[in-house]
C-alpha cells in the first residue's frame, strides 16, 4: 500500500494512493483516458519498485511531472497549468455565455467532469429565483424568456432593435444575481461555473472582471440549420417540457440574440467559440484555462 500524505490548513492527512483519481487528473491533459490509466500504472509501479510506502501529495506532482517530461513536454505543461489551478489559493470562476441552445449547459457539466468541479450554476435557476422577489407589474421582462422579452417592454425604443432592447433589460435584471454569485464566490473561494443566455461580455461589472481567475466564453452555432437541429434534440427527451413549437416560432428572435452576443464578445474581447463539436469545445475551454492559471500561478510564485 502506498499512502500519499496531504496538507490542509496545517493539517495533515493520508489516503491511499489511486490510479483511478491520477487517472481522471491526467485526462485534464486531453491524452485519452486509456493512456492516462496506463502512465498512472506505471508511476505505481515506479514507486513500488523504490520500496515508497509513502510520499507527500506535493512530491508525488514532481514524480507525475518528470514522467510525462518524459512523454511529452506539451502534455507536462498542461499537467503543471492543472496543479497551479488545484493548488492556487484563488478560486476558478468559468461564465460560459451563449444563446439558446447553443449548449451552455452540457458544456458546463463537460467542463466541470473534466476538471473536477462541483458548483454550476445556471442563469435560469437565478432567474427563476429573482421571479419570485420581483413581481411581473415592476419588471414584466423578467417573467418572459430571453428572447421575447421584448414583447413586455412598454416604451419601445426607436434607437435599437426591439429584441435587442428587450434582451437587454431581460439580461440587466438577471445580472444582478450573477455579479452576487461571481462575489461570493470570490469571497469564499469557490470555484464556480455560472451559465446560461444571460452572460453576456460587457455587462458585469468591469472590477470583477478585472481578477484574472475569472475566464468567459461566448459560444455559438454559426450554421442555423445546426442550430435548429439543436433544439429538436432537446425537446425529444422526454423530460423536457420546454416547446419546440416555441422556440422555433421564435428562432428568428434566437438567432437575433446570437448575433448580439457575439458582437459584444468581440468588443470585450471575449472567447468566441462555434460549439460543432462537443470534445473540441472542451478542449479549446481547457487549454484556455490552464493557460490562463498556468500564468496566475507564475504571479502569485513571484508576489
Amino acid at each position: 500500500m502506498i499512502w500519499v500524505i496531504g496538507d490542509v490548513d496545517g493539517k495533515k492527512y493520508k489516503e491511499p494512493f489511486s490510479k483511478g483519481i491520477m487517472s481522471r487528473s491526467l485526462n485534464v491533459a486531453d491524452i485519452g483516458t486509456e493512456r492516462a490509466h496506463q502512465i498512472a500504472s506505471n508511476i505505481e509501479a515506479d514507486l513500488i519498485e523504490n520500496n515508497i510506502t509513502e510520499i507527500s501529495s506535493g512530491d508525488l506532482a514532481d514524480v507525475v511531472l518528470n514522467h510525462l517530461e518524459n512523454i511529452d513536454s506539451d502534455i507536462a505543461k498542461k499537467y503543471s497549468n492543472w496543479r497551479s489551478l488545484r493548488i492556487s489559493k484563488k478560486p476558478l470562476i468559468i461564465l460560459i455565455g451563449g444563446a439558446s441552445g447553443v449548449g451552455t449547459s452540457s458544456m458546463a457539466f463537460e467542463l466541470a467532469n473534466r476538471l473536477r468541479l462541483k458548483n454550476i450554476i445556471s442563469t435560469d435557476m437565478i432567474r427563476e429565483v429573482m421571479r419570485k422577489i420581483i413581481s411581473k407589474d415592476l419588471s414584466p421582462v423578467i417573467h418572459k424568456s430571453s428572447f421575447d422579452a421584448y414583447e413586455s417592454i412598454r416604451t419601445p425604443s426607436i434607437r435599437i432593435d426591439s429584441v435587442i432592447e428587450g434582451f437587454i433589460s431581460h439580461v440587466d435584471v438577471v445580472n444582478v444575481g450573477i455579479e452576487a454569485i461571481i462575489e461570493r464566490s470570490v469571497k469564499e473561494g469557490i470555484s464556480t461555473i455560472i451559465e446560461g443566455v444571460h452572460i453576456v461580455p460587457g455587462f458585469i461589472r468591469s472590477d470583477l472582471m478585472e481578477n484574472n481567475n475569472i475566464i468567459m466564453f461566448t459560444l455559438t452555432v454559426d450554421d442555423e440549420d445546426s442550430h435548429k437541429q439543436r433544439f429538436y434534440a432537446r425537446c425529444r427527451q422526454p423530460w423536457v417540457k420546454r416547446s419546440l413549437e416555441r422556440y422555433m416560432d421564435n428562432f428568428s428572435t434566437i438567432r437575433k440574440t446570437q448575433k448580439f452576443l457575439v458582437e459584444q464578445a468581440k468588443i470585450h474581447d471575449a472567447r468566441i467559440i462555434n460549439n460543432v463539436d462537443i470534445n473540441e469545445t472542451i478542449d479549446i475551454m481547457i487549454n484556455d484555462i490552464l493557460e490562463r492559471f498556468g500564468g496566475l500561478h507564475d504571479v502569485e510564485q513571484e508576489s
